[in-house]
């Protein structure tokens, strides 16, 4: 059942790359803005948010939409919504041919709590659960960014957990996430050495990397200066992918080419490859909203108006408008995991030219 997810996942990436799709193979679903940290890149935390999808109602969307193989549950923090089990279970249950559920987390809530819903989702028979664990810094750098005194020490036993549970599933996947912004810039290789001394066996392969961004309709932080100097983040990028091993497999392939591309992106600040956004992706917020990206706040449309049915909105003018926009380059410029992975799969044939 494993190998037939993915060549399915692996067919539609492929027919991406020589036509239009007809529906989106990813979703990338905000399931809530609550989050308990506080960090200086992004204002998500200082939200109160009021009226966001009802367990039921995600479970109508996950079964009038079933054509996902990879869906990513973000927030906020995710783990927050008591749900979770539930909502992973709604996109396992409808969604058939479903490989790769990929969720974050800032391990702040209880550890016990989140290995138990872990250990729930990763049951549920889907091929790949992905967690990142966020941390931004050495132990007082990543509780200065996060505003939370001892978050660090919480993201080093939490990976310590997964590394015990990954012991009994096999179906477990999971990394760091390190956001890098002008709060941290220059200090990567520390912050991966620091850790090296609280888990001797992290790896650089044991790292992924996104650039700090700035998102009216997810981060909120139009207001904050994330971005750092391109020169001192670019040199800590490409000194990042020189001590990376290599790997076999598509998916240490597909990060090698993200970091390139995200070398690329950070120094000249132009799109790397053509964006695959409102083609093989979305982004939907915790209200049910429709956006191309993460990165771009023009609302598509909601699926509470549509009855949950997302073809009406896939498929209307105004997404047939921005997808033209999107192909004369009127995107935000953007390079962040959430797209790029869908980008690199639908333009597999420029490697070839």
């Amino acid at each position: 059942m494993s190998v037939k997810k993915f060549v399915s996942l692996s067919a539609t990436a492929l027919k991406s790359n020589i036509t239009q799709l007809d529906r989106p193979y990813k979703l990338n679903f905000a399931i809530t803005y609550w989050c308990q940290s506080r960090c200086q890149t992004c204002n998500i935390w200082q939200l109160k948010p009021k009226g966001e999808l009802t367990l039921d109602e995600i479970k109508e969307f996950a079964k009038k939409n079933t054509s996902f193989k990879w869906v990513e549950l973000t927030g906020g923090e995710p783990f927050l919504r008591s749900d979770i089990v539930d909502i992973a279970r709604a996109f396992a249950e409808n969604s058939k041919g479903l490989y790769v559920l990929t969720m974050p987390t800032n391990s702040l809530c209880g550890r016990q709590m989140v290995l138990d819903k872990l250990s729930k989702i990763l049951e549920l028979g889907i091929p790949k659960v992905s967690i990142t664990v966020s941390l931004d810094g050495y132990r007082e750098l990543h509780d200065k960014i996060r505003g939370i005194p001892g978050n660090y020490d919480k993201a080093i036993s939490m990976f310590r957990d997964l590394m015990e549970l990954k012991k009994k599933y096999k179906n477990l996947y999971f990394v760091f996430g390190y956001t890098m912004s002008t709060f941290n810039q220059g200090q990567l290789m520390k912050t991966i050495e620091e850790v090296k001394k609280d888990i001797p066996e992290a790896r650089y392969n044991d790292f992924h990397l996104n650039l700090g961004q700035v998102s009216s309709n997810y981060y909120g932080n139009s207001n904050i200066e994330v971005k750092g100097a391109p020169e001192v983040i670019s040199n800590e990028i490409a000194e990042f992918i020189k001590r990376r091993d290599f790997e076999l497999g598509i998916i240490p392939q597909i990060e090698g080419v993200f970091l390139k591309k995200l070398l690329y992106y950070t120094k000249t600040g132009e799109m790397p490859m053509k964006s695959r956004s409102l083609e093989a992706s979305l982004f939907m917020d915790s209200y049910g909203f429709v956006y191309p990206s993460i990165m771009w706040d023009k609302k598509i449309g909601n699926i509470r108006e549509t009855g949950f049915d997302l073809s009406t909105i896939w498929s209307s003018d105004l997404a047939k408008q921005t997808r033209q926009e999107i192909r004369q380059g009127k995107e935000p410029k953007q390079w962040t995991a959430c797209e790029a992975y869908q980008s690199i799969t639908g333009n597999l044939l420029s490697f070839i030219r």
